[in-house]
């Protein structure tokens, strides 16, 4: 799966890997309380953006289910080709292309929002046009009740319903959950520490991340190479494998560290949707996420 993992992950996870990063010459952000539900102020205020272009699927369903009035055009995602709630409206990138400039500014929308890290350069043009921007970067849940209130402040929106499904959600984690390794490739074998969305999330459901304080060289920040002596000796209670359609389960399999892990002896290998763990994706694929770490 190698070339087309490194690819797909570069879209979601270049750039730095802190906080949630929300810039804009025209919002502040305000820091969630750590429960996302817990917030000084949810009462929606007067709409100061009535359309809205997003570049990424995460933030196409944060506004639709915000105000779907304010979404005039989203990208070509296939989480969002699949959900009926997107037919009909315009799509204005797909794959690794660069967005279509020409057809975004035609929609003379209030705001564009995208990826920090990876629409820079778009963003970039399109302020030299004077069209307002936001970059984001989704690392954690904090950055995600984050950005739902800052979207939610300048669409006068109230986000105290997502923020409860968040709420639900991390509701779910247990307190004996066990250790794992996540796996989101072969060659090299990468895995999240707790820089990163993925790392962050097995925290919030109290897994013992056994790469979180792993640092070192790899192509994208929040992520590891792990060698193979490494998973022998830290020998989690599960192998979490992510799974992008090129079978990596079947792939580790045949290599000689597999059958000697703990996990794999008693069969405790599991396997996770890249929408949801590495890449948010949708609020559909976050929640799912959050039912298959509570089974575990």
């Amino acid at each position: 799966m190698t070339n087309w993992f490194i690819r797909s992950l570069g879209i979601f996870l270049v750039g730095a890997i802190a906080a949630c990063s929300v810039e804009s010459p025209t919002s502040e952000t305000t820091d969630p309380a750590a429960n996302p539900a817990e917030t000084a102020s949810t009462e929606p205020v007067e709409a100061s953006v009535d359309e809205i272009v997003v570049l990424t699927s995460l933030t196409a369903d944060l506004i639709h289910t915000l105000d779907e009035e304010k979404l005039v055009a989203i990208p070509g995602s296939s989480i969002l080709r699949e959900d009926d709630r997107f037919a009909g409206l315009e799509v204005v990138s797909e794959g690794r292309a660069e967005p279509d400039l020409e057809k975004i500014v035609a929609l003379e929308p209030d705001l564009v929002i995208g990826a920090q890290g990876f629409h820079d350069k778009t963003l970039a043009r399109l302020e030299e046009l004077n069209v307002t921007t936001l970059a984001v970067d989704v690392t954690g849940w904090e950055a995600l009740a984050t950005l739902t209130q800052d979207l939610a402040q300048q669409i006068g929106a109230d986000p105290q319903p997502l923020l409860d499904r968040y709420a639900a959600c991390l509701a779910k984690a247990t307190d004996d959950a066990p250790s794992a390794i996540v796996l989101v490739s072969r060659q090299p074998l990468l895995s999240p520490n707790k820089d990163s969305w993925a790392g962050d999330f097995l925290a919030q459901f109290n897994i013992q991340n056994l790469t979180a304080d792993l640092q070192g060289e790899s192509p994208f920040d929040g992520y590891v190479t792990v060698s193979e002596e490494k998973l022998l000796t830290t020998d989690p209670d599960v192998l979490l494998i992510v799974e992008t359609g090129e079978n990596l389960t079947e792939q580790l399999k045949g290599d000689p560290f597999w059958g000697q892990l703990k996990a794999t002896q008693t069969e405790a290998v599991e396997t996770l949707d890249y929408f949801g763990i590495v890449n948010p994706g949708s609020l559909a694929s976050i929640e799912a996420t959050c039912d298959r770490l509570s089974q575990l």
